[in-house]
This record gives structure tokens, C-alpha cells and sequence, in this order.
């Protein structure tokens, strides 16, 4: 069993940044490759990027590719989601999820293939 708690949501200006936590309880955080999804008003859940138990390997939606960054720090249980030069349509909730699925390092980009999921942190990006 995995409980997350994600943190560090806001409001921010177009072309700020913020920095996105998720805390895992338990001690087996690091079996688990971990994602960051998000969901707007009138949209379906979208991925945004996923990470290895290792945190060897990472993606990303090409929507946030090269302006987001997710990291992972085992010792602390916790995942994090860096997120850069916000544009507007970056606004939503943003999620994160664990899966047990994928060894190694691998990770998932469908939201069906995670086990846990956290109640999410609002981000909010005005124009």
C-alpha cells in the first residue's frame, strides 16, 4: 500500500515556474516507477511525464517536453515535477500516481497501468 501527497501547487504568472512534490508513505517507494498526470475542467486525465524506480530513466509529454522535470529522491520518498515557463493551458490538477508494474527502467505512460494515486494539487497559470 502507497499513500501519496502531492504539494506545492499555486497560482503563477505565464513564464513562471513552480515545483511540484509528491510524498510516499511506506518503505517501498523505490518499487514503484512513479507519474505525474494532470486533468482540466472538460478534459480528460492527461500524462504528463513518468520516472523509473531509479529514476534512470524518465518521459514526457510532448506538450512539456523540454520545459518540465521530474526527479526522484528515494531516501525521502517523494517525487517531483519541475515545471517551467508555464504557459496557460498548463492549468489543471495535477496528480501523481505509483505503479508496480515496471522493473528496471521502466515506467508507464497510461494511467490504467498505475496502482496509487494521490488526490491531487491545483496549478493554475495566468495569462
Amino acid at each position: 500500500q502507497v499513500h501519496l501527497v502531492e504539494s506545492g501547487g499555486g497560482l503563477v504568472q505565464a513564464g513562471g515556474s513552480l515545483r511540484l512534490s509528491c510524498a510516499a508513505s511506506g518503505r517501498t517507494f523505490s518499487s514503484y516507477s512513479m507519474g505525474w498526470f494532470r486533468q482540466s475542467p472538460g478534459k480528460e486525465r492527461e500524462f504528463v511525464a513518468a520516472i523509473s524506480r531509479s529514476g534512470d530513466s524518465t518521459y514526457y509529454a510532448d506538450s512539456v517536453k523540454g520545459r518540465f522535470t521530474i526527479s526522484r529522491d528515494n531516501a525521502k520518498n517523494t517525487v517531483y515535477l519541475q515545471m517551467n515557463s508555464l504557459k496557460p493551458e498548463d492549468t489543471a490538477v495535477y496528480c501523481c500516481a505509483a505503479a508496480y508494474k515496471y522493473t528496471g527502467s521502466g515506467y508507464s505512460t497510461r494511467s490504467y497501468e498505475y496502482d496509487y494515486w494521490g488526490q491531487g494539487t491545483q496549478v493554475t497559470v495566468s495569462s
